[in-house]
């Protein structure tokens, strides 16, 4: 017979996924600065101490939320970036959905605003955070725009300024929806303004002898 595990058993497992539930929301919500410990316990309803089993500080506690929330997406990334066997106009569309899907419309969306607001006062987590979102993001870009200049289908560029200028209007969007759009002003329909985005842009950096079909699609 297989041993029966007890509600308490199978809550003190998932205690772990659940405070970091927990303290995304916090983060988002107040920032970094203003989420405690506490609140963090509380929200995911545990105490303080069954916190601490598990993260020592508010910094480790966000580190994991990163580690456990934004890395996965980042190394599903690179799997899209080794696979893919198309044009690198759909890599890169393909690309952006999923961090739309995965981050961008998820509560981890909020994290790159929480990033622009706190980072001068927290340069330790925010160093962290470049280093293992922003400088894995900006490669899997890098090498998706470089695919597409070396097999013809892109233009030549300055693959680093082009990562910001591709990237900025994505991240735009989920700073808007953690700020101004939260408060009901000024919605915007991804769906619409995405495609409007990658049109402007695979227009923008296609090579002079490649088609550009109106869907932003090469041929």
């Amino acid at each position: 017979m297989l041993p029966i595990e007890s509600p308490r058993q199978r809550r003190k497992e998932a205690r772990p996924a659940e405070l970091l539930a927990a303290a995304l929301e916090m983060f988002v919500e107040k920032g970094f600065a203003a989420t405690r410990l506490d609140d963090v316990a509380k929200r995911a309803g545990v105490s303080k101490g069954t916190l601490y089993l598990y993260f020592d500080s508010k910094d480790a506690l966000f580190k994991a939320v990163i580690q456990e929330g934004i890395v996965p997406v980042l190394q599903q990334g690179a799997g899209m970036v080794e696979r893919h066997t198309g044009s690198s106009a759909d890599l890169l569309r393909d690309l952006i959905a999923a961090w739309w899907q995965l981050i961008g419309n998820t509560h981890l969306g909020g994290v790159p605003k929480l990033m622009i607001s706190e980072a001068g006062n927290f340069p330790e987590i925010a160093t962290y955070y470049y280093e293992n979102v922003i400088l894995r993001g900006r490669d899997l870009m890098r090498r998706t725009l470089q695919r597409g200049i070396d097999q013809g289908e892109f233009r030549a560029l300055n693959i680093e300024q082009a990562i910001d200028v591709i990237f900025a209007p994505v991240l735009m969007m989920a700073i808007w929806r953690h700020s101004l759009g939260a408060c009901g002003c000024g919605q915007h329909d991804p769906e619409s303004y995405f495609a409007t985005h990658l049109d402007m842009m695979l227009c923008g950096i296609a090579h002079p002898s490649a088609t550009v079909q109106p869907d932003g699609m090469h041929s």
